[in-house]
């Protein structure tokens, strides 16, 4: 009994050593915030473009980090209600662009977390988040 116990235990502690070992992506070089407080469709196709081109452009100089923050008349994009524009933000998300609700500008508007994507994230304020990034060194695009 004694033995089938040890035995446990080395293999165990040899299944565990012998796991494969996981290299860290590096972080990207480059962070970038958007915001979108806009409520037309000329800025709403022209912001999703910009963010592709971005990271297309940066992808092979040490990649891209991505925020937008959508306040005002800009959250409307991210309400599920607004399904023309739900698969091309849902891309965006699933690039690893970060889709974030101002709660203040949801709180004016009367919009709860139920009416937004499942894929967007909200911040208190989304021009404190713009200026936290900005102090943080990212670049800013209005």
């Amino acid at each position: 009994m004694k033995m089938n116990f040890i035995c446990a235990v080395v293999v165990a502690l040899f299944l565990g050593s012998a796991a494969p070992s996981q290299t860290p992506t590096p972080a990207p070089k480059h962070h970038v915030a958007f915001q979108l407080s806009e409520a037309d469709d000329t800025a709403w196709n022209s912001l999703v473009l910009h963010v592709n081109n971005t990271m297309n452009a940066l992808a092979d100089d040490g990649g891209s980090q991505v925020e937008v923050v959508f306040w005002g008349a800009g959250l409307n994009m991210l309400k599920k209600t607004n399904t023309v524009y739900e698969e091309r933000l849902k891309q965006l998300s699933d690039r690893g662009v970060k889709l974030l609700a101002c709660r203040n500008a949801m709180k004016t508007r009367k919009v709860t977390t139920e009416d937004l994507f499942p894929f967007a994230g909200q911040v208190d304020s989304g021009i404190a988040e713009i200026v936290k990034k900005q102090e943080a060194g990212w670049a800013y695009i209005h």
